[in-house]
């Protein structure tokens, strides 16, 4: 039985002798690429020709990772949107003046990030976190940036008095209550990079407030985990 398209034989043979890769030739003409193959497989190609049909596959090639990236890239984009949306609807639920709520998630931010030996303190390098510490304890239980005090550890190349500076502008905390940063001897060979600025850690004098958080969240771990 002949081929429906036996006759664009001749004509597609010649683009196939030409350098024409199998590809191009399927999507112009619709021919399957199993009756091209056949059709063609006495045609011997030269390396130029052979060359010319790889230019055009790793075009191609290229071109569907570029695709690939851009619909993968909008999809993340997509559920990102998605979550962010979520997580908006539900602080729109809350109450920001109940003290109930922020206390709690004090004390899970605590339970994670805080000391748990014989003093109440909390230790990061993201000053979001450590702001909301200090607002919080403030709000919550009327402790002040002037009774505050802190530490910053440090890479070896790092300059401490310029880093003092920065936590103390960045947290509100006067410098005064700044100690002599501690610097990491480990790092004596490796460069730092220009965003690091540090762990600040901050000190209450009062061990009252560490362990009614840590009560706290693991009371509530208690109630949900029965």
């Amino acid at each position: 039985m002949v081929s429906r398209w036996f006759k664009l034989k001749d004509k597609v043979t010649e683009l196939r002798k030409a350098g024409t890769s199998i590809g191009v030739i399927n999507k112009q003409y619709g021919i399957p690429k199993s009756t091209l193959s056949v059709w063609f497989r006495k045609i011997k190609l030269n390396k130029s020709q052979r060359d010319k049909i790889y230019k055009e596959a790793s075009i191609k090639m290229a071109n569907a990772r570029i695709k690939a990236v851009l619909w993968h890239n909008k999809q993340k984009a997509d559920r990102l949107t998605k979550a962010r949306l979520e997580a908006n609807s539900t602080l729109n639920r809350l109450n920001f003046e109940d003290k109930d709520i922020l206390e709690l998630a004090l004390s899970f931010l605590y339970l994670g990030e805080g000391s748990k030996t014989n003093l109440t303190s909390m230790a990061n390098s993201n000053p979001k976190i450590l702001k909301f510490f200090i607002n919080a304890i403030d709000r919550l239980y009327k402790i002040k940036t002037q009774d505050i005090k802190c530490t910053i550890h440090i890479r070896s190349d790092q300059n401490g008095k310029s880093l003092n500076e920065y936590w103390s502008d960045t947290l509100k905390i006067p410098i005064k209550n700044f100690g002599k940063p501690l610097v990491d001897k480990r790092t004596v060979k490796s460069k730092t990079y220009p965003y690091y600025k540090g762990v600040c850690v901050l000190r209450i004098g009062t061990i009252h407030i560490q362990r009614k958080l840590l009560f706290l969240s693991d009371g509530f771990c208690d109630k949900i985990a029965v």
